[in-house]
This record gives structure tokens, sequence and C-alpha cells, in this order.
């Protein structure tokens, strides 16, 4: 993360602040303050302070990530060098505008969901925005879901492209039991409920019913129940999945819900920086 953020600012800034190096006197000190526009959870604050921090740039006080934000809130009091803050002014907003706007669409739909059905996980996918994965997914632990897979050394998830190679689940769950350490649970991508029952008895850990109306995630859980499956495996249901249907989906005695619109399609929120 500290390597992206460096790269952030290596592409904002190009050869230089033109504009704040031809203004502004070189060791002038300067307060600024964060102030947001729109409700919300905040998230990444920590991370922006750092930033700051590195700079020279004095915290005077700030919230905290997992706050929730109302509009006109001050988030950051920060005093340091003008040019410093300037330098680092977009791509501080950026960063923080979309993380909390990541965090706050997790933090209403987990909210909904667990209002209906308090056990579900609300995860994330890995449709994230190039680079920011790692950032992405902090703003979804900090919104109260789950991040899913880190990364793709996390765990083993066979998805449907990997069994169209191999030809099957059953060859799929036989060739990852033996290509990888016992320490690494193995997920599943099924479309039928057959392909559910042949996955739990083939020792799936977890089985994700992927792009399933809830009336057949429900035929496919009732025939898991039916043959004493479903308590032997963690079921996660994903693809096709938004805020506006999920609560079609929250009654069912599932374990997991995925949804990669709360990054995807995650709107920033409007903070802004100002300098008194």
């Amino acid at each position: 993360m500290d390597e992206i953020i460096k790269y952030m600012l290596r592409e904002d800034e190009g050869f230089g602040d033109i504009t704040s190096n031809a203004l502004i006197p070189e060791n002038k000190i300067f307060y600024a303050k964060l102030i947001t526009k729109d409700d919300g959870i905040l998230a990444g604050i920590e991370i922006i302070k750092e930033m700051f921090s590195d700079y020279g740039i004095e915290i005077i006080s700030s919230k905290k990530d997992g706050d929730e934000i109302a509009k006109g809130n001050i988030l950051l009091e920060l005093e340091g060098n003008a040019r410093k803050i300037l330098l680092l002014e977009r791509t501080a907003l950026n960063l923080l505008m979309r993380m909390s706007g990541v965090a706050s669409i997790t933090n209403r739909i987990v909210n909904k969901v667990h209002d209906v059905n308090p056990k579900i996980r609300v995860a994330g996918t890995r449709k994230t925005a190039p680079a920011l994965q790692k950032f992405d997914k902090l703003a979804i632990a900090i919104g109260g879901g789950d991040p899913h897979r880190s990364a793709l050394d996390d765990m083993i998830l066979i998805k449907d492209n990997h069994i169209a190679v191999v030809g099957s689940v059953k060859k799929a769950l036989e060739l990852a039991k033996e290509n990888n350490s016992f320490s690494k649970k193995i997920e599943i991508e099924v479309e039928s409920t057959e392909d559910a029952i042949i996955a739990c008895e083939n020792g799936a850990d977890i089985v994700m019913l992927d792009n399933m109306s809830p009336e057949e995630a429900q035929d496919a859980l009732n025939a898991l129940n039916e043959k004493d499956l479903r308590k032997h495996v963690l079921i996660e249901i994903s693809g096709g999945i938004t805020e506006d249907n999920i609560l079609d989906y929250a009654p069912l005695d599932v374990d997991i819900i995925s949804l990669g619109s709360i990054t995807h399609q995650a709107s920033s929120l409007n903070f802004s920086l100002d300098m008194d």
C-alpha cells in the first residue's frame, strides 16, 4: 500500500507543483481542515494522516476510521508547510473519498441484511479498482463487511472457467486437494443443485451458489439438507446481487452473500480541504 501511495503522489506531482511553487513562499506555514459535504462512514483517515505526517505536516485533530460522519463535519485538522499540504491535497482527498464511499455503501447494505438475518456475512469480491484492491478491501472491513480474498494466494476458489478447463466439479476438487496444502480452504462456484451436491460430497469447504435466483438457491439448500450435507459446508451466494435485490436473498439459510457492486459501483463521498 505504501508503494502504491508513493506512485499516486508521483503521478499527481509530475515534475513539481508549478502553481504552488510560483505563488507560495517556500516556508509558509498554514492551517487546513478537511470537511465532508456528505453523510456516511469514514474510511482511510489513518492512511491519510500518515501521508501528511510523512511530509512533516502536524495532525491537530481527526475523526477515526468507522466513524459516522454528517455533512459539515470536520474530519481532519492540519498545520504545516502550505506547499506540502497542497501537494498532497488531491491524492489524499481522492483516496479518502473513495474508501469512505465503499465503507458507506457496505455499512448500509450490512445493516439492511442484518435487520433480516444477523448471521449472514456481507462480503466483497475482487471486482475492485485496479491497484486499489487493498484499499477497497480495507474500506469494506471498516464498513462492517467481510473483504473476502485479499489476493489469489489467500484461498483456493474454483470458478466456472477452472471447471471448464478441468472438465467437472469433482475433478476440480480432486486436483485442488492433491496439489495444495491442507491449510488452504477450498471454495467452488456452482450453478446448479446437482453440482452443489457433488461439491459437498467431494470435500468443498465452501460452496458458492452462483447466479441463482432466490428460489433456485432455496431449492439447492433444500436438497443439501435432505442429504444431510448442509451442515458440513459454508454456503455463499453471489452473482447478480445488488443493494436493490439483496433483501430477496437475506432470509435464506446461507452464511455469506458477496457482491461486487460495493466496490465497482461505489460512489465516492464528497470531501474538501479548506485552508484558512
